[in-house]
């Protein structure tokens, strides 16, 4: 394309809702391509820091932030997860070296949201943009998804009406988005709850290795946050009791309990509104693909919105979530049985299928995120 159409392509305005991971990286991904997106928020600032929150940063994030700098920062910063073992009590079922990733990176490390979110806003005010903070996005129906309209509630009550050539919402599971788009969210919600608790250590602990403890029935995960903190995440209401802790406590900095859901809306753009994140699909923690997934879509938007090609976005999106959706709902099943014979044959079969290379090194693929399409416009191999 000749200079003059990049130029009016850049000149467009973009209104961004939600300041999350997602948001967040749409807008650097198109400032970095020479737009100035406005990005809103209605909450307070980022993720608290003492919220974990989304932990796992994967190899495709990983590569898709690198053009932007913010991978390095990250990889400072995370916690790199090199094995990933899974027990039934005392017996190890499975334990993958997350080092056997080809590539660039790890397939996993471990960060919280909070600070994943400050790297990225650091990155932010580089191009001279920075998140406004208790402005939210308030439209009954948005009426011409051509040329779209919302009002803007700002910190002081006052509203402000805005027409920005293109909406993107990453505003969340509850998107106010969505909703004014009249976008259904079809699916369902297990009917387990899962509970989850950060605790912070006297003394460093090992945090090179992440570990799934089967309870039959029930489980309890260990995850990295940083080098003093983990966080336990189960199925069982008492699993703070069934902790084994590796070192002496010095708080429990968060605690939350959740029912997870797997749903996702199709398609994910109409006219000049677009979804990313959470605000186009939820579904389950496990394989820590959720914040991944969101900042990929963002990450294809903002390419696809610099090229003139955003009316291709839901189409090259959905396949890939829905094949996301799909690996995280098998995998949690897994982790969810109560059928006796089932985790008898759980138990019996996945340490054997593990010990052949294929099947580890599709594990590996699917854990790294490899296992979605390739960024187009980063010409290295990962």
């Amino acid at each position: 394309m000749a200079d003059g159409t990049g130029g009016e392509r850049k000149s467009r305005s973009v209104l961004i809702a939600g300041a999350g991971p997602a948001g967040l990286t749409a807008a650097l991904e198109l400032a970095r391509r020479g737009f100035v997106p406005r990005i809103v928020d209605d909450g307070q600032g980022p993720a608290p820091l003492e919220e974990s929150r989304a932990l796992g940063i994967n190899a495709r994030t990983l590569t898709l932030l690198s053009p932007s700098g913010v991978t390095e920062r990250i990889l400072a910063a995370a916690q790199p997860i090199v094995h990933f073992r899974v027990r039934s009590a005392t017996r190890v079922l499975a334990d993958v070296d997350t080092r056997q990733t080809p590539g660039r990176f790890g397939a996993v490390h471990g960060l919280a949201q909070g600070v994943t979110e400050r790297l990225l806003i650091e990155a932010l005010a580089v191009h001279g943009i920075a998140p406004e903070w208790q402005t939210s996005v308030v439209a009954e129906a948005i009426a011409d998804v051509d040329k779209p309209e919302v009002m803007l509630r700002r910190p002081d009550g006052s509203m402000e009406a805005v027409r920005p050539d293109i909406l993107i919402g990453a505003d969340g599971a509850h998107s106010a988005v969505r909703k004014a788009l009249g976008a259904g969210f079809p699916g369902e919600a297990l009917e387990a709850y899962f509970y989850l608790a950060d605790f912070r250590y006297a003394k460093p602990v090992d945090t090179h290795f992440a570990e799934i403890t089967l309870c039959d029935p029930g489980m309890i995960g260990r995850l990295p946050v940083s080098t003093d903190v983990l966080r336990y995440i189960s199925t069982l209401e008492d699993f703070g009791s069934r902790i084994v802790h590796p070192e002496a406590v010095a708080e429990k900095t968060w605690v939350s309990q959740f029912r997870i859901n797997f749903r996702h809306v199709e398609p994910m753009a109409r006219g000049n509104v677009f979804l990313a994140g959470d605000a186009a699909h939820i579904h389950s923690p496990a394989g820590a693909r959720g914040m991944n997934l969101g900042i990929e879509d963002a990450c294809w938007l903002a390419w696809l919105i610099a090229e003139g090609r955003e009316q291709e976005y839901s189409a090259l999106r959905i396949p890939a979530v829905k094949q996301v959706l799909k690996q995280t709902y098998g995998l949690t099943r897994l982790v969810t049985m109560k059928n006796p014979l089932a985790i008898a044959a759980r138990n019996l079969f996945a340490p054997l299928l593990l010990r052949f290379g294929p099947a580890r090194r599709e594990l590996l693929h699917n854990i790294a995120g490899y296992d979605t399409p390739k960024p187009s416009w980063i010409d290295w191999a990962e």
